[in-house]
């Protein structure tokens, strides 16, 4: 089998092999970039209401993000005891206790079902992210997820209706259709 079938064969495989070295990197690459919830931050959807509302990304980070982010958490969340604003040393550690109940007073505004929207709690701040069909229903919301015991800050990054560009990080799915 000495013909010039076999010799091709045997040129491809060196190439073969250089090419699946070069793209090895890539796919590892690729692969650590996967987005986690290293946190465990409580994430939730409320209402699925408008239906082509953008999914935000919630608190989802890369590898590399955790590690830029695990000093500036380390600070935050004990500045808050620090301050005498907090009874534990660590302010994400009511995250978990206050995610139900963000949950149930959201529930309890009259038209949230009609709305899509997403919550996430880290250190006593809660995210509203999503869209509603009027900002009264926005502005209701912020009030009821404010008067939950020890939530200290609602950051309200909700539009109103589904068009244009949502004032949050969307779901990477999205960002990939945006570009």
């Amino acid at each position: 089998m000495d013909g010039p079938s076999s010799r091709r064969a045997h040129s491809c495989t060196p190439s073969l092999a250089v090419l699946l070295l070069a793209v090895s990197p890539a796919v590892h690459a690729a692969e650590s970039e996967a987005r986690t919830n290293f946190f465990d931050d409580p994430f939730f959807q409320v209402s699925s209401g408008l239906k082509d509302c953008p999914v935000p990304l919630g608190p989802l980070y890369t590898p590399a993000e955790v590690r830029s982010q695990m000093h500036g958490r380390l600070e935050r969340g004990t500045s808050c005891w620090l301050a005498g604003r907090c009874k534990d040393s660590n302010a994400y550690r009511y995250d978990k206790a206050i995610a139900p109940e963000v949950r149930k007073a959201l529930d309890g505004v009259p038209g949230t079902r009609r709305s899509s929207v997403w919550v996430t709690v880290q250190r006593r701040w809660v995210y509203l992210q999503g869209c509603v069909p009027t900002r009264d229903l926005a502005r209701r919301l912020e009030r009821a997820a404010k008067a939950v015991a020890d939530v200290e800050t609602v950051v309200p990054d909700l539009m109103a209706g589904t068009r244009g560009k949502p004032p949050y990080p969307l779901a990477t799915h999205q960002q990939k259709d945006k570009e």
